[in-house]
C-alpha cells in the first residue's frame, strides 16, 4: 500500500512539475505570493524543476525513501504560502474562484505533507532517528 502511494505521489508531482513548465506555467504563478521579491515565473519554472526531480526520486530512489519523503514534505511546508497567498489575495487559479474553494484547498496542504511522510516510511525514520539520538545522549550521561 506504502509502495503504490509513493509511486502515486511521484506520479502527480512529476504531472505538476511538467504543468509548471508547460501548460499550466501562467496559472501556477498566480499562487506566488506578490509579496515575494522573486519574478514569478522564475519561481515557477524553478518550482516545477523541483517537483519533477522528487516525483522521479520518490518513483524510483527506494533505498533512499525516507529522506526523499522528509524532503517532499519540507517542499510541501515551504510552497504554503504561495496557497495562502493566493486565498488572501483572492487569485483565482485552478478552477478555485471563490473564497471558500481557495480555503477548503488550504486543508489539503497538510494531507500532502502526511502523505509524503507515511508513504515513504520518513515519520517512522525520523522518530527512530530521534529515538536513537536520545538513547545515545543517554548512554554518554552514564558515562
Amino acid at each position: 500500500m506504502k509502495f503504490l502511494a509513493r509511486i502515486l505521489l511521484g506520479a502527480a508531482l512529476i504531472f505538476a512539475g511538467i504543468g509548471h513548465l508547460t501548460f499550466s506555467r501562467a496559472t501556477f504563478q498566480a499562487q506566488v505570493p506578490s509579496w515575494l521579491p522573486l519574478d514569478a515565473d522564475f519561481v515557477v519554472v524553478a518550482s516545477g524543476v523541483v517537483e519533477i526531480t522528487l516525483g522521479l526520486a520518490l518513483a524510483s530512489l527506494g533505498h533512499r525513501q525516507a529522506l526523499i519523503g522528509l524532503i517532499t514534505a519540507l517542499f510541501f511546508i515551504a510552497v504554503f504560502p504561495g496557497n495562502i497567498a493566493q486565498h488572501l489575495e483572492h487569485k483565482d487559479a485552478f478552477g478555485l474562484n471563490t473564497d471558500e474553494a481557495r480555503l477548503i484547498r488550504l486543508f489539503f496542504q497538510p494531507l500532502l505533507v502526511l502523505w509524503a511522510l507515511w508513504s515513504t516510511g520518513a515519520w517512522a525514520w525520523i522518530r527512530g532517528v530521534g529515538s536513537k539520538r536520545t538513547e545515545r545522549e543517554a548512554n554518554q550521561g552514564d558515562a
